[in-house]
């Protein structure tokens, strides 16, 4: 019996693909170096029920289990195993509810990022977190625990995730958590399963914390002489208590590509274009619009006075727009130039200049372009790779991971392990930690059907 027949006891035929209909896209994610695979079929589910089925029958059978949202990982997380199957949460995109006076909305693991955005807009509401893909879907950001460029203020997923509803490998469904705020009940497997990449349960039904969406904005752009300039700066705008929304460091190649791939031309004088190497990138929100303006005064007088800053640009509400919008698109600038491989990894902030110093070593002594932009308020850089010899971008990935590791920091700060980084992360984690993760993985999926090989070793 082939492996879709197998799943006809869960899902009517329509909803399982197989063949010349499994689309080309369901074997792999947005991940630079991996190599796709086929899965043996893709599942559809369109409830939670479904999604029990079709773990009953995979946990009976024994047969790898891959879930997925939109595809737009960058750690392979989301490429099938070798006899596996796609369960692919298109079908599950539905906003359940909407609750204004808990500040709560209640989703399901297909809904798009964006989608919730244009659902909350009206209610004076906003989801926070914005990893830079709009059409990311909220499972996957929980897969991942992602991030974006609003971590500075916000934090990550798991600062809003409310409660999950989770169906286990046998098929068992458990509900963690939900429109409260706090808990203190036994261990909380909410935050648990966040983060964990689709290895330990699927989740079927999410619960959010919602924040109020502020009515003004100011983005701030500086040029520096040199990026170390530009990272040095940011534990003296943090300190001064600007809270600012969005607070990214670009580098030179970086924002040449951003600019020219999105036609934006933010009127910076050549004179300064061709003299500067980094830029900072800040934004500023609030509700009352003087005390924006007075934070902005505020941050250009530092930047100009005390940090170095070559000049201070406030930009006009459509340019600021489109320069967030294609530094969110940076990933796309990186592989239209051909580049090889990224990095996402996160040191303390105030270790960031010293990491961005170790990253221009070892490029020089590999021989390899590596350059990119990077959360610079909470430490995380998007570092893209460019070498074309396999043995040597082996070599440079694992001094540029290594280097974080060194300065405190860790592999990845919000794309995750997936199959890609594995080697990686098995073998620069502490044995005890590893220890205590196959454990849970055991505890959570003894047959092992769950996303085999994302993080732990199949």
């Amino acid at each position: 019996m082939s492996v879709a027949a197998v799943f006809r006891e869960a899902l009517p035929a329509e909803r399982l693909l197989v063949g010349d209909a499994i689309a080309e896209d369901y074997g792999h994610d947005e991940t630079l170096s991996a190599t796709a695979h086929r899965p043996e079929a893709v599942l559809l589910p369109e409830t939670t029920h479904e999604v029990a089925a079709v773990l009953e029958v995979a946990d009976r059978e024994r047969i790898p289990l891959t879930p997925r949202g939109a595809g737009s990982g960058l750690s392979g997380g989301a490429i099938p195993d070798h006899g596996g199957v796609v369960v692919s949460f298109e079908r599950m995109g539905r906003i359940l509810e909407i609750d204004t006076d808990n500040g709560v909305a209640v989703v399901e693991p297909g809904v798009r990022l964006s989608e919730l955005d244009e659902a909350l807009a009206p209610h004076g509401l906003v989801y926070p977190v914005r990893p830079g893909e709009e059409s990311a879907t909220l499972g996957g950001t929980i897969a991942t625990n992602a991030a974006g460029m609003r971590a500075v203020r916000y934090g990550v997923t798991r600062n809003h995730v409310l409660g999950l509803e989770l169906v286990l490998a046998g098929g068992e469904v458990v509900r963690t958590g939900g429109k409260i705020v706090k808990v203190s009940s036994g261990y909380d497997l909410t935050q648990l399963v966040i983060g964990s990449e689709g290895t330990l349960a699927l989740v079927t039904r999410i619960w959010l914390r919602l924040s109020r969406r502020p009515a003004n904005t100011r983005t701030v752009l500086a040029p520096f002489a040199r990026l170390s300039e530009v990272t040095a700066a940011i534990p003296p705008i943090l300190a001064a208590g600007l809270d600012p929304l969005i607070l990214e460091y670009i580098d030179l190649v970086t924002m040449a590509g951003i600019l020219q791939r999105a036609g934006i031309d933010l009127g910076v004088p050549e004179q300064v274009r061709s003299s500067a190497l980094a830029y900072l990138v800040v934004q500023l929100d609030d509700d009352r619009e003087v005390r924006v303006e007075e934070d902005t005064l505020a941050l250009g007088q530092l930047l100009a006075d005390e940090l170095g800053a070559m000049d201070v640009y406030v930009l006009p509400g459509e340019s600021a727009a489109r320069l967030v919008a294609a530094r969110e698109q940076a990933f796309y600038n990186a592989k239209e130039a051909g580049f090889h491989d990224l990095i996402d990894v996160v040191v303390p902030r105030a270790a960031l200049p010293e990491y961005v110093h170790r990253v221009g070593e070892i490029a020089r002594q590999h021989e390899s372009l590596v350059v990119g932009c990077g959360h610079a308020g909470d430490g995380n850089v998007h570092m893209s790779v460019h070498q074309a010899d396999p043995q040597v971008r082996e070599r440079v990935m694992g001094a540029l991971l290594a280097a974080g590791i060194e300065l405190g920091g860790a592999i990845s700060g919000e794309h995750g392990i997936g199959r890609h980084k594995r080697p990686w992360f098995l073998e620069m984690t502490d044995p005890v930690s590893l220890r205590l993760m196959r454990g849970i993985k055991d505890t959570f999926d003894p047959r092992g059907i769950l996303n085999p090989g994302a993080i732990l070793e199949p």
